[in-house]
């Protein structure tokens, strides 16, 4: 029995270039298939006859092809405005179909991918009459309205699985097979495109040199639409191992220092954190952006938009954790190009929490077929890209980006990445303080930690991460996202920092918290952060602060129920007896706070899915509570509301299977408000949120007084205070 075929319908109104597509997708898929390709224009039966068309193309070509049938059909005479001849229509492994009507509603259950075209109205005329000459251009407008009246009961291109617009530019065809690559339904057909998608060939130049990142951020990426920077704002401060300030120092005379064989000091978790910032967009031929909304992946490449049902760690399974490239000889780094941004903490509804909606994508990220990696150790930037027509142009004008940012750099004093940029869109304007309000008030908010405290009691958890959420409103001129986030960085650099842009969201985060490292080679590390004391005005008084951090019981017990918390986390995938915890509540300080910090180690099961194995780990547990599931519901009765991207993910899922991601705390979300009539944003929304760990032993007012603090390193980046009501 001959297998159905796969399905592909190409509809668009007349003009929106569906045959130039389907000729050159049929030519594409005709490299590993065999492909059929059939026009609805041979069979309307008139210009009159778009209704009557459709009901033929079903019932005498679609359904027959649908069951591996030969389709035989009456065409239409053009000339002699009559019924033609009889023709037949054999089943191919792939059949294209294109026309208007092609993915009519009865038409759709025997589809297996909808295409839908759009095009300019003055370019759908102008190629429309260029193709079919005069004979066409009486009937332009008789038949658009028949178009027109068939679109308004029938909404094609909202239950399309792809939109390309068609600019007749020469670059539908490719972005459309980028996108037919992520349907479900054409997985088993598109075997071989998909081993090809994972079979890229990476490139990789050193260059001896220290771009200021921001600014060599700024010339690379200003101009683009969705861009990431995962900054390591703190590499310049870093090697001071200012984080291993009270580590015991080996004494003169001990046997490291007296044996030239014993191994030397290796650098502090913090310097090796800080090691590399990776700079990127999603332009060049492989660029490509996702954003999820509850149970729905939208993907763009290029013109060409793909609709992707489903939860998000299985659409990211599709497209991560085997090893599409080989590390570069010589290149230190474990980020190999691949998809970099962030998820939300509502993303939960797939790893046990309940489905709550919010107002920004449950996650977004950009496909980074280039990118730019800064070595802050050994002081080298490294251009990488996948091999692809555009790759040599891109390398030369990033290496020319490079050194002339460099140059710069060297003959400017001041400490790197760390400068004051002036002049220009670099420069960095104290943008004016917003007034932040907060969804809950003071007493709220202390009432909601006697709830959670008796939710402990009542045995239901043991530990509850209660957040809210600060927000303000500005004119869109006023929020300033890029000046923002450099004064952010100068104020509070971290190794985790971030800046992130989708379009109408930017996301500008200086986290200090790892959330979860899978490197290439299968190593897992979790590094949650529990327990915080803001930095001293005075030596003394900082070490004070340290100190009393580092002896509180209270918080060293919130740390260890969240390390015995990711250890059952990391345990699902990880092989048996791999899971350690190598630090254990230890100090580490940045510029506004001290932290207490552990560290737990394990090894990835060889042939676990890492997609999943990133899921069994979500949200972090630092930003849950424990147990995690339980303890989650108990925080959406109390919080009342989203968090959005505060308390997810941010980093990047690399084409050799590495990921490394940090939790999203001290982030600052700024989203573009559009109006009610949809038109341009006037205004712009920032979100921040702040939280703590509430145990039996909380004191209310000590976890009031802890948001605060945590939210002081972004607020006063803004020139803003913590709401007071």
């Amino acid at each position: 029995m001959t297998p159905a075929p796969v399905i592909i319908a190409i509809d668009g109104r007349s003009g929106a270039g569906k045959t130039t597509l389907a000729i050159e997708l049929a030519a594409q898929l005709r490299n590993h298939h065999k492909v059929a390709l059939f026009h609805l224009e041979d069979i309307y039966p008139g210009w009159n006859g778009l209704t009557a068309g459709i009901e033929r193309y079903v019932s005498t070509v679609l359904t027959p092809l649908s069951r591996a049938e030969p389709a035989t059909w009456t065409s239409w005479d053009w000339n002699r405005h009559y019924d033609g001849d009889t023709r037949v229509t054999l089943p191919a492994e792939i059949v294209i179909i294109e026309g208007v009507g092609a993915a009519a509603a009865d038409a759709r259950p025997l589809l297996n991918a909808v295409i839908w075209a759009d095009s300019p109205d003055d370019i759908r005329r102008k190629r429309a009459l260029d193709r079919d000459g005069g004979t066409y251009e009486p009937f332009w407008d008789q038949w658009a309205e028949q178009e027109e009246a068939w679109l308004a009961a029938d909404d094609v291109p909202h239950e399309a699985d792809i939109r390309v617009l068609n600019n007749a530019d020469g670059s539908a065809t490719a972005d459309v097979m980028q996108a037919l690559a992520y349907l479900p339904a054409l997985g088993p057909a598109l075997v071989p495109e998909l081993a090809a998608r994972r079979g890229l060939r990476l490139r990789a130049e050193r260059l001896d040199a220290r771009p200021d990142a921001a600014v060599l951020f700024e010339n690379l990426y200003g101009g683009s639409a969705n861009a990431v920077w995962l900054d390591s704002s703190n590499a310049d401060i870093a090697g001071a191992d200012i984080t291993n300030a009270d580590s015991p120092k080996p004494s003169a005379g001990s046997p490291r220092e007296q044996s030239p064989a014993a191994p030397l000091p290796q650098p502090s978790p913090a310097t090796a954190r800080s090691r590399f910032s990776i700079l990127a967009d999603d332009g060049g031929t492989y660029g490509q952006a996702v954003t999820h909304r509850s149970g729905e992946s939208v993907i763009t490449a290029g013109s060409a938009t793909a609709r992707v049902p489903g939860p998000f760690f299985r659409w990211l399974d599709t497209v991560w954790g085997r090893r599409a490239v080989r590390t570069p000889d010589g290149y230190p780094g474990d980020f190999t190009l691949g998809w970099l941004g962030c998820l939300g903490y509502e993303l939960k509804r797939e790893t046990g929490g309940t489905d709550v909606a919010a107002p920004t994508p449950d996650a977004a990220l950009i496909f980074a077929g280039r990118a730019v990696v800064l070595d802050h150790v050994e002081g080298a930037a490294w251009l990488l890209a996948l091999e692809a027509p555009d790759a040599d142009r891109w390398l030369t004008d990033a290496r020319a980006a490079v050194a002339a940012v460099a140059a710069v750099a060297a003959s400017t004093p001041g400490p790197g990445d760390q400068r004051t940029h002036a002049g220009g869109s670099n420069g960095v304007v104290r943008p004016v303080g917003p007034a932040f309000s907060s969804r809950d008030t003071e007493p709220s908010y202390l009432a909601k930690i006697a709830a959670a405290q008796h939710e402990i009691r009542e045995g239901n958890s043991y530990e509850v991460c209660l957040t809210t959420t600060l927000t303000a409103r500005l004119p869109a001129a006023a929020a300033a996202p890029w000046p923002t986030y450099l004064a952010l960085r100068r104020k509070n650099p971290a190794p985790f920092a971030s800046y992130l842009r989708f379009g109408g969201l930017t996301v500008a985060s200086t986290s200090p918290e790892r959330f979860l490292r899978i490197t290439s080679d299968g190593g897992m590390r979790a590094e949650p952060i529990k327990g915080t004391r803001r930095r001293g005005a005075d030596p003394e008084r900082d070490r004070q602060l340290r100190e009393d951090l580092a002896t509180s019981l209270k918080d060293r017990a919130e740390n260890v129920m969240i390390v015995d918390l990711l250890r059952n986390d990391l345990s699902h995938f990880a092989e048996p007896g791999s899971v350690t915890v190598s630090r254990l509540c230890e100090i580490e300080s940045y510029a506004t706070v001290h932290q207490m910090v552990s560290t737990i180690d394990a090894r990835l099961l060889p042939g676990s899915p890492r997609a999943e194995a990133v899921a069994a780990c979500f949200p972090a547990g630092s930003m849950t509570g424990a147990p995690k599931i339980s303890t989650m519901a108990i925080l959406d009765r109390l919080e009342e509301g989203p968090r959005g991207l505060y308390s997810g993910a941010i980093g990047y899922f690399s084409l050799n299977g590495a990921t490394d991601l940090a939790v999203a705390i001290r982030t600052l979300v700024t989203t573009a408000v559009a109006g009610d009539g949809g038109e341009q944003a006037s205004t712009a929304e920032l979100t921040l949120g702040v939280g703590g760990a509430i145990t039996a032993d909380s004191v209310p007012d000590e976890e009031y007084d802890e948001i605060r603090v945590k939210a002081h390193g972004v607020l006063s980046a803004l020139g803003a205070d913590f709401p007071t009501a």
